[in-house]
């Protein structure tokens, strides 16, 4: 398994709380299709002036392409300019 490192932000306040919302939603359930398991969550404190949340999961390496894909099909439809992600190897040490 290789580890990935999504990361989402709203700090250009363009999406609306309720836009962010789907966003959020849509990154989440793409990773929960290609994620085994989720093995982190977390969002910005709700009393920041916008919007972040990152996501660490275990994903098959043949799969990273297509959750490229994906994301980015949800990025474009949102109209944000990036999502960040990093794949990488996880040492036990």
């Amino acid at each position: 398994m290789t580890t990935v490192v999504i990361q989402i932000g709203n700090s250009d306040d363009k999406l609306t709380q309720k836009r962010w919302s789907m966003f959020a939603v849509e990154i989440r359930d793409i990773i929960k299709s290609y994620g085994q398991p989720t093995h982190f969550c977390g969002s910005s404190e709700p009393f920041t002036q916008w919007q972040n949340a990152c996501f660490v999961i275990a994903c098959d390496s043949e799969d990273i392409p297509y959750l490229r894909e994906a994301l980015t099909v949800v990025r474009e439809r949102h109209k944000q300019d990036s999502i960040a992600i990093t794949v990488g190897e996880t040492e036990f040490i």
